[in-house]
């Protein structure tokens, strides 16, 4: 198939996706015929990494090609440099450049990094004169938010805040306002219009809770053998955790607490982990209303789509919630890549990838320059077939700096340990940390990540020579993590 113009590019992001949560990684039970749809038609890549399970680093990668300790976003709350170019500043002026929903890489007020239209979904505080597009729209339809300071880590308002928005109706969720921006924007655009289009779900992030609660009954949803499977002889980060939140620990202001979650029973935690599929499925709706737009557009046929998420959640695997931990529920995510003229069957992409890898390979699908200070690769010659990911490492990691209060002073302590993880092209997976156990797991034949082999003595030769790629991966990014 030959294009007549450039190809368009529409990148679709959520938060906190977990890699397990479509048909394509092996989820036969939740509801998501849209993207199941997507990935018919798409390549699939198997084992797709972050570059730190969290969401500012996250995203600065995916849309910078550099890892988070190079472009300077080490956590939340730090703001993208503007000599830092974006895949926006990348590609042709041809383009229109327009993003929707949550940046994190900064000020989300106003366009930036070389996007012209900007549509923002941001928590308004009540220092803040102006409100993001979304709550002015929501406030223009009656809704009436409460009168909370939004704050990270403050009393609790902010998490009371983002509960009481979860649970609007479903008509007025942050997951229906980007589907209907994102379709109306593809409709508005003209025959001869190129463009890049990114588009960004606050869902399924916390709160554990929305518009289809009770979608899922909590009772008779699948669970692995990690859920609520306390860990041994690991981490004590991760012991840590899991001791304070199976002890129904969570923070008093936490989105879980706020939405009455009980983590000291199974029944809550299952409760709270339906509820999170439900909101996966309500994105999944809108994303159908997003590929249904670029259907009738008639542009289909010369975009590129591309759909990920910036980390996964923990959900009770290894007694953990959230993120910040190397395990796969965490640090795995979803890729697909829809490229209509290469292929329009799905292709299963085994190996490993890294999301840093996504912008050089857009860069090299449309045409344009990739510019050589990018540290991750395009992988068009693994889409042609003419090469494969089997022997391609991935590293990942955690760079001590902590970006709120987790709990206690344990957990908080053991959270700024700086922390590299490798996953090698023959799926072992070494996670590292000064002063801290080390974890060795074989992924081949525990997927699930139960027992630790940091300790065999079988794998001592294996672990010198992670250790090596570690080091010389370090040396090569500059990557000052201890």
């Amino acid at each position: 198939m030959l294009l007549n113009k450039i190809p368009n590019i529409l990148i679709v992001i959520t938060d906190q996706q977990r890699f397990d949560t479509l048909s394509c990684y092996g989820n036969q039970w939740i509801h998501t015929p849209n993207l199941n749809r997507l990935a018919e038609e798409s390549f699939v890549f198997k084992n797709a990494y972050v570059t730190q399970p969290v969401c500012t680093p996250s995203r600065s990668s995916i849309l910078t090609g550099l890892y988070p300790h190079t472009n300077g976003l080490v956590r939340n709350g730090i703001s993208l440099n503007k000599e830092t170019k974006t895949i926006a500043e990348l590609v042709s002026s041809e383009y229109s450049r327009i993003y929707h929903g949550k940046w994190h890489l900064g000020n989300d007020s106003k366009p930036q990094h070389g996007f012209e239209k900007w549509v923002t979904t941001h928590y308004p505080e009540l220092r803040e004169k102006e409100s993001s597009d979304y709550h002015k729209w929501v406030s223009s339809m009656g809704v009436e938010f409460p009168n909370y300071d939004v704050r990270p880590g403050g009393d609790g308002s902010a998490s009371q805040y983002a509960v009481f928005q979860a649970n609007l109706p479903e008509q007025f969720s942050q997951a229906s306002y980007i589907g209907d921006v994102t379709a109306s924007a593809l409709l508005d655009l003209g025959n001869d219009d190129s463009f890049l289009m990114v588009a960004n779900f606050f869902e399924p992030h916390p709160p554990y809770s929305g518009p289809l609660n009770g979608l899922y009954n909590p009772k008779t949803i699948p669970v692995g053998p990690g859920f609520l499977n306390r860990p041994k002889n690991v981490s004590e980060f991760h012991i840590s955790r899991s001791d304070y939140y199976l002890k129904g620990n969570h923070r008093s202001d936490s989105v879980a607490a706020c939405d009455g979650y009980d983590l000291s029973k199974e029944s809550g935690w299952r409760e709270l982990r339906s509820n999170y599929m439900a909101n996966v499925t309500l994105v999944d709706k809108n994303i159908g209303r997003i590929l249904d737009a670029l259907s009738r557009s008639g542009k289909a046929e010369d975009t590129i789509v591309v759909f990920t998420s910036d980390h996964g959640d923990m959900l009770g695997d290894h007694g953990m919630l959230e993120k910040r931990s190397f395990y796969e529920e965490s640090a795995k995510v979803p890729l697909l890549i829809k490229i209509p003229w290469l292929s329009q069957t799905q292709k299963i992409i085994s190996g490993n990838i890294s999301q840093i890898d996504i912008l050089p390979t857009l860069l090299d699908l449309i045409g344009g320059t990739i510019p050589s200070y990018l540290e991750g690769y395009s992988r068009v010659n693994v889409l042609m077939g003419e090469q494969n990911l089997e022997e391609n490492d991935v590293f990942i990691q955690w760079n001590g700096v902590g970006d709120r209060d987790l709990g206690n002073d344990t957990i908080n302590r053991m959270n700024s340990i700086a922390r590299i993880c490798l996953v090698t092209g023959d799926r072992w997976k070494l996670s590292l940390g000064k002063g801290d156990n080390t974890e060795l797991f074989d992924l081949n034949s525990d997927q699930y990540e139960i027992i630790n082999r940091a300790t065999d003595k079988n794998c001592s030769k294996r672990i010198e020579l992670m250790e090596q790629k570690i080091y010389n991966w370090k040396i090569k990014t500059n990557c000052l993590i201890e």
